[in-house]
């Protein structure tokens, strides 16, 4: 059993069985389905094309396609690990899919994005880990919208750090990777990732920023057995290692067959670690119950904050 600073224990982030911790009336939200969000859905579904909106089940799907944003995902929707807080389906993927990076240029034309977010799948069953297709996306990408700014959200390649570098040679304006949890808890959450790992790309990306100007951003999840301490302690983890952006979010389980909540975080809390963030450096922490990764993320750069 884990505690809060406070002495309270929480569940263990292994426990299956266990009672659902009812949800708070701060985490409702409002199921809007406009002309926006179908015409977004309508051509998600056109151009054959996955979003982490849909896969990871997102609760800010409905405002975010109402506002004609998504965060596409490449590489196809089945995942090679099988992460328990995720429920992006996981198994033996298809081969990459050649048109796709002409598709995903596509959608982000038709959707007009100045800012447009692209993640991925793990693909741990290609040599590269997927790094040669994510450079013919980025470079499509660029080819049809010169001007739209790229922020790419990127598994750790198994800690193979000639495949990073081919993505990063193609100069992302934000770099993302998502260390998600703390330590000790790594082995239950992130089977198959380490947490050395996380901490080794982000440091391997910051490194870029001798090269030309690159932010350099992860994400933490509150609600999966973790204490206060330990979230600070990554927190302090990830900007030693280069990261300047910080979201953090709470764990929302996704169906039945994901880990449970441990706990609902108040609002106060994302707060409070907000202040902490910026205390240490960060140049922007976004932090709250429904924040993700993508979240906002046009406006997690700090000469945007600052315009």
């Amino acid at each position: 059993m884990a505690s809060t600073d406070s002495g309270t224990q929480l569940p263990a982030a292994s426990t299956r069985k266990e009672r659902r911790v009812p949800k708070p009336p701060w985490l409702r939200i409002s199921l809007r389905t406009g002309p926006e969000f179908h015409a977004v859905n309508n051509m998600v579904s056109d151009l054959s094309l996955s979003t982490v909106c849909q896969e990871a089940r997102c609760p800010n799907i409905y405002e975010c396609w109402n506002e004609r944003t998504a965060t596409l995902m490449i590489l196809g929707d089945t995942c090679t690990r099988r992460c328990s807080f995720c429920s992006v389906g996981s198994g033996r993927p298809q081969a990459p899919d050649g048109a796709e990076p002409g598709r995903v240029a596509e959608a982000i034309s038709r959707m007009g994005l100045r800012h447009a977010v692209l993640t991925s799948v793990d693909r741990d069953d290609l040599p590269d880990g997927g790094a040669g297709h994510w450079v013919a996306v980025m470079r499509a990408v660029r080819r049809v919208n010169p001007r739209t700014r790229m922020e790419i959200l990127v598994p750790d390649f198994k800690g193979k750090g000639q495949a990073l570098e081919q993505v990063l040679d193609e100069r992302p304006d934000v770099f993302a990777h998502n260390v998600e949890t703390v330590p000790r808890l790594y082995r239950t959450v992130r089977p198959g990732s380490r947490y050395e790992h996380s901490l080794a790309v982000l440091e391997q990306a910051a490194a870029r920023r001798d090269h030309g100007p690159l932010r350099v951003k992860s994400n933490l999840m509150l609600g999966l057995g973790e204490t206060r301490e330990e979230i600070l302690e990554s927190m302090r983890e990830i900007h030693a290692h280069g990261a300047e952006i910080l979201t953090i979010g709470q764990y929302l389980q996704p169906s039945a067959a994901q880990q449970p909540v441990a706990r609902y975080a108040h609002p106060d809390e994302f707060t409070d670690l907000a202040r902490a963030g910026r205390e240490m450096g960060y140049w922007h922490v976004e932090a709250g119950p429904l924040v993700r990764s993508s979240y906002h993320a046009a406006n997690h750069r700090p000469e945007d904050l600052a315009s």
